[in-house]
């Protein structure tokens, strides 16, 4: 069951629409699969273009401690790479005309087997992924994989990258480029670096594809901040950290339903 709408198609839809597209970034498995997957598609529902789901792994090096404690969480009461694509693959057929893009570290790629993994993740419904810990000189072979049964492969930029190899970067991510907003792992509190809006139009200036910003998004106002220059919004912590302090499951759904019809809002230009 292949998405029926590809990254590429959705930006071009936003753009179109003249508002940045709203990517909320949620754990599979937490706090449980059920509320996991109801929160997902409460986002998928809520003014999200792209869903992110994170696939839980044991040596987060990216996320901060939010993400991070979610992911055990998950780990612990049993989520795996699997049930995650069963997971993604019900709210994918309950909102058809929303994109999943999936999240994980290499190794548990690796060890599937990248065909295998590439082939599952299709039949789940996503339409791409994000690996945002393999070297671009390693990897050839997954975007082979995965771009051959019509993936994005998603590669990131980091504050600190330099302008040619930021070039090289945008050249072999395919749907969109994710460009980390500031330094160091994610987290809500921290907000976005105050350069962003120069290193925005340095990347405008090396390619010509969506550029998309995560890390740090705390709230709507910063999200519309960021829309203002960017193609994509990427909210992840401070969604958690809501779902975190909710007192059931219930209240966990209703919380992300609440911040996701903000912060698309936020993405609306005026």
């Amino acid at each position: 069951m292949n998405s029926t709408k590809g990254v590429a198609e959705i930006f071009r839809e936003c753009r179109a629409a003249k508002r940045a597209a709203f990517i909320p970034f949620l754990v599979a498995g937490y706090p449980d699969f059920d509320v996991s997957r109801e929160a997902v598609t409460a986002a998928a529902q809520s003014g999200a273009d792209l869903v992110e789901i994170g696939i839980p792994y044991s040596d987060p090096l990216a996320d901060g401690p939010t993400i991070a404690r979610a992911s055990q969480h998950a780990l612990e009461y049993g989520m795996t790479f699997d049930r995650a694509l069963e997971l993604a693959e019900t709210c994918a057929r309950r909102t058809p005309d929303v994109g999943f893009v999936g999240f994980s570290y290499y190794n548990p790629v690796l060890q599937r087997g990248l065909e295998r993994t590439a082939r599952d993740c299709a039949a789940a419904g996503l339409c791409g992924i994000v690996v945002p810990d393999l070297p671009l000189a390693e990897a050839q072979l997954l975007r082979d994989a995965f771009t051959a049964h019509g993936l994005a492969v998603i590669f990131l930029i980091a504050p600190t990258t330099p302008p040619q190899r930021a070039a090289e970067i945008a050249a072999q991510s395919s749907g969109f480029v994710y460009v980390v907003s500031r330094m160091g792992i994610t987290g809500a509190q921290e907000g976005v670096a105050e350069n962003l809006t120069d290193r925005l139009a340095l990347l405008r200036s090396l390619t010509d594809k969506p550029l998309a910003v995560g890390f740090g998004i705390d709230s709507a106002r910063t999200a519309r901040m960021v829309a203002s220059n960017a193609d994509g919004v990427i909210v992840g912590s401070a969604l958690i950290d809501r779902m975190e302090a909710a007192a059931c499951g219930e209240e966990a759904v209703t919380s992300v339903r609440t911040m996701c019809l903000e912060f698309a809002a936020a993405c609306l230009r005026t």
